[in-house]
């Protein structure tokens, strides 16, 4: 299946996953891991679409898709914010060395790591 997700449209894999779903071959964590991939591998903008049609063709398991889509949105959000406060972190470490302000107080401030300040000068 995972070959498949980055050569298609994700709404052309609908058929083949509602028949997993109707099987039962996978549990929670298995199709949390599986949408996850085919979020992140696959075409992003059209995921809620693709979530609402197969809650659509297998409506006994709609709670269970939205519950997963659900987590995996809130992940996503998590995941992005940790990001940003990094960057805003490295941006203002940036500026407090500029600024000729000592490194330890720069990494006290920012919360930041040795290694992050190496990454972010390279």
């Amino acid at each position: 299946m995972q070959k498949h997700i980055r050569q298609r449209d994700l709404m052309g894999l609908i058929d083949q996953l509602a028949v997993l779903l109707l099987t039962g071959c996978a549990n929670d964590t298995q199709l949390q891991a599986m949408f996850n991939y085919i979020l992140r591998a696959g075409d992003e903008s059209r995921f809620n679409e693709f979530m609402q049609e197969m809650a659509q063709r297998i409506p006994h398991h709609k709670e269970r898709l939205m519950t997963i889509a659900e987590r995996l949105r809130l992940d996503g959000l998590q995941e992005g914010l940790q990001q940003g406060k990094r960057e805003a972190a490295l941006r203002i470490a940036q500026t407090m060395l500029e600024q000729k302000i000592d490194r330890e107080m720069v990494l006290l401030v920012t919360g930041l790591s040795e290694e992050d300040l190496a990454v972010s000068h390279a």
